[in-house]
């Protein structure tokens, strides 16, 4: 499905990030300081189905009930995000997925900042191109990954684009399109 350089993939701001103003724009200065694009952006209370559907591959495990109660407990941000490499530069960012890994090992990483605990540990990334497809359409199920190769990618790539540090996402500068 990607054409083109740039790659795409989903990044949720966990509910605990969001009651911390301080982690939450250090977490998005990092991601455009690291020349990421915000293709898409919303805040949103996931709601028990997509969490369901989102963490399905870890329903029998015994973390599970857990990390839903707490995926739907308070507003996430989450993001379509897009660069050279996106899937791999992202997850450095956010360093190991066990927080006290990360701490150690990684410390000036996301969750080695920002991390509470395996549950409350700050982020989440697409780990592969299959991935962040299917993780894309639970979360922006508007969102038509060949449309945007074929009409905004290469906007993206040019930087032909607008920032609104508002909605914290990056739109198409129209008058490049005409």
């Amino acid at each position: 499905m990607q054409s083109g350089n740039l790659q795409l993939t989903l990044a949720i701001l966990k509910p605990h990030i969001l009651k911390c103003p301080f982690a939450l724009q250090k977490i998005r200065d990092i991601i455009l300081d690291n020349n990421f694009k915000v293709v898409r952006s919303r805040r949103t209370l996931i709601t028990r189905e997509e969490a369901e559907l989102f963490y399905k591959e870890h329903r029998n495990k015994f973390f599970y009930n857990r990390l839903l109660t707490f995926m739907c407990s308070e507003p996430s941000d989450i993001h379509i995000l897009t660069a050279h490499d996106a899937i791999l530069k992202w997850r450095q960012l956010m360093g190991p997925t066990k927080v006290y890994q990360a701490q150690y090992d990684a410390p000036n990483t996301i969750r080695g900042m920002f991390g509470l605990s395996d549950t409350k540990n700050a982020a989440h990334g697409s780990d592969s191109i299959q991935s962040a497809e299917k993780e894309i359409t639970i979360f922006f199920k508007e969102f038509n990954m060949k449309s945007w190769y074929e009409n905004e990618e290469i906007f993206f790539k040019l930087g032909k684009l607008h920032f609104d540090p508002i909605s914290f996402m990056h739109t198409v500068d129209k008058s490049y399109k005409e």
